[in-house]
Formats: structure tokens, C-alpha cells, sequence
């Protein structure tokens, strides 16, 4: 049972440290498509919901949209992008902005590095917070079973 109060924590600080990664890295290739990278025009060619949750806990939905547009070598990319405006539906021509290296990791979001910073700044927040409430737990079962 001592086994257990150590592993799950063990778990929930990978998952926070995994999470943590694919945060930092999409944020650093949106900031580097926005910085350096080109644009092409887009044609939304899907606009679909995800939802998740529900029962006991509160729904989350999500809106997804699905870009096409052809990258400066010629190549026909298509990619799908969680978070956009909901204004935007199949058919509009948007902006994206893409590394030339890889064209697939396009975004159609509008260059906002303030908002870009905070929103991954509060997120690495929060799995800090997390992962040391996990370290606490290990901590305390750990002293606890300890004692006589």
C-alpha cells in the first residue's frame, strides 16, 4: 500500500512534466512561425466542435478549424488548429503564419506575443503548483509511515 502513495504521485508529476513540454514546445513553434516564419492565405476548409467531460464533471468544448493553403515550395499542407475564433467558418480566407521547415506546424492565430507569453506562463504556473502539491503528498505519506 506504501508503494502505492508513492507511485501515484510519481505519475501525476509525469503527466505535469509531459504537459509541460508540449505546452513549451507549440508555444515556441507559434512564436517562431509568427517571428520568422512566412505567411500564405488559407481557406478554412472544416469547423468542428470536441467535447469532453460531462457526467459528473463540467463539459469543456472546443472549437477546431482546418486549414489548407499551399506552402512557398508549391506543396499543398493541411492542418488542424484547436482555439480559433468561432467567427471564423468554412470557406474564409485567413492569414497563417508557418516555418518554412516545416510547413505542417502552421497557425492561423494572429501574432499576439503578450497574450502568447501569459497564457503559457499561467499554464507553467499552474503544473508547478501541481506538481508540488504532488511532492507534498509523497512528502507527507512518506513522514507519515514513518512515525511510530
Amino acid at each position: 500500500m506504501e508503494a502505492l502513495f508513492n507511485v501515484v504521485p510519481v505519475l501525476l508529476i509525469a503527466l505535469a512534466v509531459y504537459a509541460a513540454v508540449v505546452l513549451l514546445r507549440r508555444s515556441r513553434q507559434v512564436s517562431a512561425a509568427w517571428s520568422r516564419g512566412d505567411t500564405a492565405q488559407a481557406r478554412c476548409v472544416r469547423s468542428y466542435t470536441t467535447t469532453s467531460g460531462g457526467g459528473d464533471s463540467t463539459v469543456r468544448t472546443t472549437l477546431h478549424h482546418v486549414y489548407e493553403f499551399t506552402a512557398r515550395d508549391g506543396h499543398v499542407i493541411r492542418f488542424d488548429e484547436e482555439g480559433g475564433p468561432s467567427t471564423t467558418v468554412e470557406g474564409d480566407l485567413v492569414t497563417v503564419h508557418y516555418l518554412p521547415e516545416r510547413p505542417q506546424q502552421a497557425t492561423a492565430k494572429a501574432p499576439a506575443r503578450g497574450r502568447l507569453a501569459a497564457s503559457t506562463g499561467a499554464a507553467m504556473l499552474f503544473l508547478a503548483v501541481f506538481i508540488g502539491f504532488a511532492v507534498f503528498l509523497m512528502i507527507a505519506w512518506n513522514s507519515d509511515s514513518t512515525m511510530p
